[in-house]
């Protein structure tokens, strides 16, 4: 950790509590936070769920199937 970084921001960028740990294990801490994203994104509102008579499918045709009475049900 340099003087720089410590001088910029106040305070220390890793502060160990307990243990003593090596490098190696310094080394895995310091690569899993500098992984993280630095802020998390910004939450946006999901959008409003559209009204049944809104919604359009309501207007588009079934398919028709060939059959008896075939000729009554494409004028529904």
């Amino acid at each position: 950790m340099s003087d720089d970084a410590e001088g910029r921001q106040g305070r220390p960028v890793l502060r160990i509590i307990r243990g003593e740990p090596d490098d190696v294990e310094l080394a895995a801490l310091t690569a899993v936070l500098a992984s993280l994203p630095a802020a998390a994104p910004p939450v946006t509102d999901p959008e409003p769920a559209r009204s049944g008579w809104a919604d359009r499918a309501a207007s588009l045709r079934r398919p028709l199937f060939p059959g008896p009475d075939a000729w009554r049900r494409s004028g529904l």
